[in-house]
């Protein structure tokens, strides 16, 4: 059980929680939601004891696995003592047991020896190295990787490593920040069955909704400078937080016509004989004056792709025998496709099998080692590139609106500003400097600069990362509404579903194409294994 009592806490003069109390039971899975900024990171760091409430208290259990960030530290450290590193009591009494063992034989080593042991078997220590590597195996870390330093394996691995060393342990506890960053759909989908058995009590942060509505059996809000625990999982809290909201607003006006009802009778008969009526209707006015309704911090942008007026030919890419790779290691591998305008394709396949090669390419920012990608007839480009600092320069000291105006020439301010307000930039945010922009400001400047140039035909490799769940239901009805081609890559099932119609699928033998939504495939899928 993790309980909050009375947590205030506030950053950069803003309350983020105004005397909270809540808790958070054994045997059920909270999603924690709100908009980038609203403090759910902040939360967790309150949670473990890494930051202190302004007021308050929290009680958690002995044992809380929590997801870190910080790979750097663990370099030099092999894979699988990273996971098991995961239980702290246990990684002690390994470490000062191998200390011992290193020393002469005495009375008192062996006693301390035998102590340590002891430790060891209550943690199964004797099967740390066999769970680590179950673990490691299920998110999708080869067996090849388990005994490298850290430094020596991929950097997503890294991370996943990181989620391992969460989930090591039997936690009573788990807290997990964006959990499915750096994850495929497979290793998403063995996450999603590894937590829905977890006995503890689970709390995560996703911008994945299709993870969330799998996972979780509550929802813990943050808004109105409050938490508040829905039953259910992320789409049935929208549906509950609406309802409520538009009878908070319903109820409103409905004070609000009856108020006006009682002050027009005030005002007819304020000087005549019916005084006791009037200071009766003065009291009614007075109960019925409305609380101001608290203003929600959800925001979601108004993200909106119109293509250009030139239109593109019936074949907007013609991609010819292409290959691809990076010194031994083929990537791409005689792959031929004709994109046809109006295209919806969906990109997707394990990490590192050459999503965001294909995309590159398509894009004209690698060239293929063999074969041609041929551009259709008036076909005019937008991209997006999963490496933000390939179109976003993060030493930059530019502000935003001088950044957006670059992006078009002749554009009016006008233009660029609605642009900005629309992606959440308003007032003297729009003129903030990119060098200080975060991952989910910078990701939403990229899609704004591509609402405002012209383009028939949009290449986006992981949009969603960074991006929080209001604004990748935002993209998603964009990408839906567009009436160019797009080509998408993403690990987000929700945002594939909502508008692919074909798929690009990277698989362990080459490059598929699909003719169909995302569930039909993974349906044909499942009956194909």
């Amino acid at each position: 059980m993790i309980t909050l009592d009375e947590i205030t806490m506030a950053v950069g003069g803003r309350t983020l929680f105004e005397e909270v109390s809540c808790g958070f039971s054994p045997n059920n899975r909270y999603g924690l939601t709100g908009p980038n900024g609203a403090g759910k990171s902040t939360l967790f760091k309150i949670i473990m004891g890494l930051l202190d409430p302004i007021k308050g208290r929290v009680a958690k259990p002995k044992r809380v696995g929590m997801l870190r960030q910080n790979i750097h530290d663990y370099q030099d450290e092999r894979t699988l003592d990273v996971v098991i590193q995961g239980n702290a009591r246990l990684w002690k009494a390994m470490q000062d047991r191998e200390v011992l063992y290193n020393q002469e034989m005495t009375d008192e080593v062996g006693i301390k020896l035998g102590e340590l042991e002891t430790i060891v078997a209550e943690e199964d220590g004797y099967s740390a190295e066999a769970n680590a590597e179950n673990l490691l195996l299920g998110i999708g870390v080869p067996a090849e990787h388990h005994y490298k330093p850290m430094k020596e394996i991929p950097q997503d691995m890294q991370f996943r490593a990181l989620l391992c060393q969460a989930l090591f342990g039997e936690p009573e506890a788990l807290l997990l920040d964006e959990p499915t960053n750096h994850l495929d759909m497979g290793s998403i989908g063995w996450l999603e069955n590894f937590l829905c058995q977890y006995r503890g009590t689970l709390i995560v942060v996703s911008h994945d909704r299709h993870f969330l509505n799998a996972v979780t059996t509550h929802i813990a809000d943050i808004d109105y400078e409050t938490i508040i625990i829905y039953p259910g999982n992320y789409d049935d809290m929208v549906e509950a937080k609406t309802a409520v909201r538009e009878r908070a607003t319903q109820d409103a006006k409905s004070k609000e016509k009856k108020i006006a009802q009682l002050q027009e009778f005030v005002s007819r008969f304020r000087s005549g004989t019916r005084a006791s009526q009037v200071q009766s209707r003065l009291r009614e006015i007075e109960k019925l004056q409305p609380q101001e309704l608290k203003k929600s911090n959800i925001q979601r942008p108004y993200i909106r792709f119109i293509p250009t007026e030139k239109q593109s030919g019936k074949v907007v890419l013609k991609i010819e025998s292409v290959s691809k790779g990076y010194g031994d290691t083929q990537v791409i591998n005689n792959f031929s496709l004709e994109i046809h305008r109006g295209d919806k394709i969906g990109v997707i396949g394990n990490n590192g099998r050459g999503k965001t090669t294909l995309l590159k390419m398509l894009a004209q920012v690698l060239t293929p080692d063999r074969g041609v990608i041929e551009p259709g007839h008036n076909m005019i480009s937008g991209y997006f590139p999963q490496n933000h600092g390939d179109v976003v320069d993060k030493k930059d000291e530019t502000n935003l609106f001088e950044w957006l105006k670059n992006r078009k020439a002749n554009v009016y301010d006008t233009e660029a500003r609605s642009v900005l307000g629309k992606m959440l930039f308003g007032g003297d945010d729009a003129f903030k400097r990119i060098s200080a922009l975060s991952g989910g400001e910078t990701a939403r400047l990229i899609l704004g600069g591509m609402m405002l140039t012209d383009h028939n035909f949009i290449i986006l490799d992981e949009p969603n990362n960074h991006l929080d769940l209001e604004a990748v239901s935002a993209l998603g009805w964009a990408l839906d509404e567009y009436k160019g081609t797009a080509i998408v890559a993403s690990h987000d099932r929700d945002l594939i579903s909502r508008f692919a119609k074909k798929l690009i699928v990277f698989t362990e033998t080459g490059i598929e194409v699909f003719d169909g939504p995302l569930e039909e495939y993974l349906q044909v899928s499942k009956v194909s294994k």
